[in-house]
């Protein structure tokens, strides 16, 4: 309670699912999966996925 909403959720391991994880919190996020499975994420791989994420046009449910 009080925090805030999810901005980027990354899944690790290659899988392209949710698993109803924190789904009511991660309605509007960005997702980004990828193959690397956890014990080998890197904070390079990390990095790189903030920065993907900065260049995406949030548009918080909106079609346009």
């Amino acid at each position: 309670k009080g925090q805030p909403l999810v901005d980027l959720l990354i899944r690790s391991g290659g899988e392209e699912r949710l698993s109803n994880f924190l789904i009511y919190h991660v309605a509007y996020a960005e997702l980004k999966f990828t193959d690397t499975l956890w014990p080998d994420y890197s904070k390079e791989e990390f990095y790189s996925h903030i920065e993907e994420f900065k260049t995406r046009n949030r548009r918080f449910g909106d079609a346009k």
